[in-house]
């Protein structure tokens, strides 16, 4: 069994990120910049936009934090997002989810330039992700299949099971997953006898939100289990959606909750913000 290390491989992706930076402003005079939106007083959220933008500064990106309260109107919030799409110091441009009710998601996600959406949420890049076209990806599935990259997890023919189908993680996990020649099954937590679909699964990807979704006598020996949930037990304690310590031996491969996806989200933002910085020119 071996562990999937993310705090090990996002510290070594960070590293290129601050050698790529360098190499810019060395090459073509340019630092790339990042803005983040938070709207709201979500605490979880509070604390992932100042990850964000303390990597940043660590990496030598440019970073803006725009707080706003949740009163804010969807004109106002529109209105910050086409100030910052004319910005030309700013490369990439993000909007922290989710966002208060009365907000459309959509229509803001929209009004991002889509050379700028470095979290690739915008209709163009997940339509060219689909596609299999250059694209900005989505940070958290673009995160798992560098770590199939880094530990040498050959997908071609292999049978995946996603679990989730949220825009943000399962839809483009699959997607991508397709795209590297993988057969493919999408589940939620209401698929019908769920257990039937894991056991047939060569690596199985969970992201749904639910502690113990995923326990081993679902799994087959010598998968590889990929867990994108985080959840805060009542104790304080952050799990994901597997059974850790009961799947962890019948595991090939295993990510641990912390210390797993989680850390990838920030480290590949970064690599789509450097992405973007190097786009400057087409975007003129």
């Amino acid at each position: 069994m071996t562990i999937l290390d993310g705090k090990a491989l996002s510290a070594k992706i960070k590293e290129e990120v601050k050698v790529e930076v360098e190499e810019l402003q060395k090459t073509k005079q340019i630092t790339p910049g990042l803005a983040v939106v938070l709207v709201g007083d979500d605490a979880a959220s509070a604390t992932y936009v100042n990850s964000k933008h303390k990597a940043c500064e660590n990496a030598g990106i440019y970073s803006e934090v725009h707080t706003r309260p949740s009163s804010t109107t969807q004109e106002e919030l529109l209105s910050l997002i086409e100030k910052m799409n004319n910005d030309s110091k700013l490369d990439g441009i993000l909007v922290q989810l989710p966002l208060p009710k009365h907000i459309d998601t959509t229509t803001v996600l929209e009004a991002i330039n889509p050379l700028k959406d470095v979290d690739g949420f915008h209709p163009y890049n997940v339509g060219r992700m689909v596609s299999n076209l250059d694209a900005f990806l989505p940070a958290t599935p673009f995160g798992v299949m560098r770590m199939f990259q880094e530990y040498n997890i050959d997908l071609v023919g292999k049978n995946v099971c996603v679990i989730g189908s949220s825009d943000i993680v399962g839809k483009p996990m699959a997607s991508l997953l397709i795209n590297a020649k993988a057969t493919v099954e999408v589940c939620n937590s209401k698929t019908k006898d769920l257990k039937a679909h894991t056991l047939r699964a060569d690596i199985i990807i969970v992201a749904a939100g639910r502690v113990n979704l995923v326990t081993p006598d679902m799994i087959s020996e010598g998968a590889t289990l990929i867990d994108v949930g985080i959840n805060r037990l009542e104790n304080g304690k952050l799990v994901g959606d597997a059974d850790f310590e009961g799947c962890k031996n019948k595991c090939s491969y295993i990510t641990p909750v912390p210390g797993g996806v989680g850390p990838m989200t920030i480290a590949m933002l970064l690599k789509n913000t450097i992405k973007a910085a190097k786009l400057r020119d087409k975007r003129k």
